[in-house]
């Protein structure tokens, strides 16, 4: 495939990958397109704070596409699937490069001993780039690594409204086959309040465009973001967007306020009140019951959730998955507080669990020695909380 003739807007200073990727993608390759976030004024969102937003010339992204090339296929040369890879076998590799990038080396192995099936386009919204720049660079990606199946990226809603349905099909045809949106909430109130940037039709129009263009999509939504005052509205209003919109996949993303967010002054100076863990649960349950007439599949993928074991197809899963929750609350108020405690420490996935696992000692043994009581159990978990965000 030939390669396009661009002035370069900025010098190659090697391989790139930003801060993260969804947990669906954690086998996938990271490659840069675009660094940090267009939008940034989240208020529960820390991560690309004080960073400013820049795009990657294509050239640059082309070099990082051909160096992970070039590993690849060294590394397809000397490591046959399956086999053993030691430490000298790694380092007898990287060694054999006259070009040596150390984070590059590093990506090539773990996506090649993953069976290289998916690709991540980073950082924050990656669609924002020129539509004939990121179909270029799809086409090469595909050229590069025909065997790879998925290519996915993170995407805001008010980007994909503004892209011509032409360009969006074009994407889709070049290779790009899921879009992941933080929809966080469907609530118009809610969305204002915490510096979204979008309304509710924006979302529904955005989401409808994706399907349209033959894209898979997850949008993401965050229990407890309207705070206690709005806790209905959030779980209605989200599933009224979601009815409408009929994703691939809704993904749970429970509240965290982390240090260092608007989000976190708001609640000091009391312009925000955090919903606890059983009200979350009651919200969620709200929003489980409000969605109708979908074929979705819903995904709890992320320790920051209470139930990970939320996981199942509408319509037909949907009574197990509010049977989860109507387990947690009918559990006696301590073993409540246990399974709160055991499941952000990584020890339980859903409610059932406590029953065969050996670990409910040890967590019983943890609270005992915290002072973990079920007046004082939300606040520990805020805590707990802050470390996976």
């Amino acid at each position: 495939m030939e390669k396009r003739k661009r002035q370069k807007q900025d010098r190659y200073k090697g391989f790139e990958q930003g801060a993260i990727r969804p947990p669906s993608e954690a086998d996938s390759l990271l490659l840069r397109l675009t660094r940090n976030c267009p939008w940034n004024f989240c208020t529960f969102c820390r991560i690309y704070k004080r960073q400013d937003f820049s795009l990657r010339s294509v050239e640059n992204i082309i070099q990082d596409i051909d160096l992970i090339h070039t590993y690849v296929g060294r590394i397809r040369q000397i490591v046959k699937p399956g086999g053993r890879v030691d430490q000298e076998v790694i380092n007898t590799l990287y060694n054999s490069f006259e070009t040596k990038d150390r984070v590059a080396f590093n990506a090539a192995m773990n996506w090649y001993a993953s069976g290289m099936e998916s690709i991540f386009l980073q950082d924050a919204n990656s669609v924002i780039m020129k539509p004939d720049d990121l179909v270029f660079l799809l086409e090469y990606i595909r050229h590069c690594f025909p065997e790879t199946q998925r290519i996915t990226s993170y995407a805001r809603s008010h980007t994909l409204a503004r892209i011509k349905d032409y360009d969006l099909e074009r994407m889709a045809r070049a290779g790009l086959n899921r879009i992941h949106v933080g929809m966080e909430t469907g609530s118009d109130k809610v969305l204002k309040r915490i510096r979204k940037g979008v309304t509710k039709e924006i979302h529904i129009r955005a989401g409808l465009k994706v399907k349209v263009a033959g894209m898979e999509l997850s949008e993401y939504v965050m229990p407890g973001i309207g705070g206690i005052d709005l806790s209905i509205e959030n779980a209605m209003e989200t599933a009224s967007a979601l009815n409408l919109i009929n994703p691939d996949f809704i993904r749970i993303r429970t509240l965290a306020v982390t240090n260092g967010t608007q989000l976190a002054q708001d609640c000091e100076q009391g312009l925000f009140e955090k919903p606890n863990d059983t009200m979350m649960a009651k919200e969620l349950r709200l929003f489980l019951e409000s969605l109708d007439g979908i074929d979705s599949q819903v995904k709890s993928d992320h320790i920051l959730n209470l139930f990970e074991t939320i996981n199942g197809k509408l319509p037909e899963d949907k009574e197990r998955l509010v049977g989860i929750i109507d387990s947690f609350f009918d559990l006696p108020e301590e073993l409540r507080v246990f399974y709160q405690v055991g499941r952000r420490m990584g020890f339980f996935r859903g409610p059932g669990d406590m029953e065969k696992s050996s670990h409910l000692d040890q967590v019983k043994q943890a609270c005992k020695h915290y002072g973990v009581t079920s007046e004082n159990v939300d606040i520990i978990i805020d805590e707990l909380m802050k470390r996976f965000v």
